[in-house]
């Protein structure tokens, strides 16, 4: 795996995992020419400070935004760019932003001959049993899910179009991603996250009863990687990326309780979603297998070295730079 003097266009650069994915190209390949490009909707400038290459502000339901990526030449494109806000219920923008849009990253890839990586998600299982298998369960409960599912289908029919693609295609369909960058996202930012900063403050921890509903939470980091590998590994498909391992939300309250150094007791409620996943789990045996994918953090080393970061970058109004 080598990005050193590649051109790399990352799609919402400046949102969560985007950005740690920028992060990390050029901490890792000073050398590697990195395009940003994002709406600035989920993402935030304060996730790029420290980034010096090139910041394209816009989305790609402008048609300018196209024409200017159109005739540029990249190696490989991350795309992360999405509305993620799953309580949504415009229809007709979420599959316009998320599904449509990304026939026209096809196309660019196609020219290029370039290796295409984008984020699919969880959300196309809905409420299926886990553990969740690419190719079962697939039945998406809300816009969101669907949006993603069809981007997976547009890659399906693309790969099995004639002649075949030269260029690898590679959804990775992210489980519960947490960690550092997400905090701008608000109220779709990880439950770690929202239970840590009230756990901080000295506010009881509150959850549906009896919290032991759960969840695949995989640390931004690993999701990083996975996205790397499969931009590096040459072959096309879809794949699940989290941590293949299901844990609870009374998990979460009782690993941030040791690494906050507190002692806080739950209190639980009523669920008043007619909706919710009780159990989430990726099957990760063909991520491991085919992209050299390997989980790096539990559960509880991912928080600790979360909670660390707070320590440091998290103040009263906010992340710092």
């Amino acid at each position: 795996m080598n990005y050193s003097g590649k051109r790399i266009l990352v799609t919402g650069g400046a949102g969560f995992v985007g950005s740690n994915l920028v992060k990390t190209l050029a901490s890792q390949w000073p050398d590697a020419d990195v395009v940003v490009l994002d709406a600035f909707v989920n993402g935030h400038f304060k996730n790029l400070i420290g980034f010096t290459g090139e910041l394209i502000a816009g989305d790609l339901t402008d048609p300018r935004i196209m024409s200017d990526l159109t005739g540029r030449k990249f190696d490989v494109v991350f795309h992360q760019g999405a509305i993620t806000d799953t309580t949504v219920s415009d229809q007709k923008k979420m599959i316009e932003v998320n599904t449509n849009t990304f026939s026209s990253l096809l196309r660019l890839c196609a020219e290029n001959k370039a290796p295409l990586v984008y984020a699919s998600s969880a959300a196309v299982y809905g409420n299926s049993p886990s553990p969740n298998r690419v190719g079962a369960g697939e039945i998406p409960e809300n816009v969101y899910g669907y949006s993603k599912y069809m981007m997976d289908q547009m890659t399906l029919r693309y790969l099995n179009s004639s002649p075949a693609p030269s260029h690898p295609v590679v959804g990775l369909r992210y489980f519960n991603v947490y960690g550092p960058g997400e905090y701008y996202k608000g109220k779709m930012a990880s439950m770690i996250l929202q239970l840590a900063l009230k756990m901080r403050r000295n506010i009881t921890p509150r959850l549906f009863k009896f919290g032991d509903q759960r969840r695949d939470f995989v640390y931004v980091d690993d999701i990083v990687q996975a996205n790397l590998k499969a931009g590096a590994a040459g072959i096309s498909g879809i794949f699940n990326a989290g941590s293949g391992v299901s844990r609870t939300f009374n998990d979460i309250v009782a690993i941030l309780n040791e690494a906050l150094n507190t002692d806080h007791y739950i209190e639980y409620f009523d669920n008043p979603y007619p909706f919710y996943q009780n159990n989430t789990c990726a099957h990760i045996e063909d991520t491991k297998a085919k992209l050299g994918y390997s989980p790096a953090y539990t559960l509880e080393q991912g928080i600790q070295d979360y909670v660390r970061w707070l320590n440091v970058h998290l103040t009263d109004a906010g992340p710092i730079a």
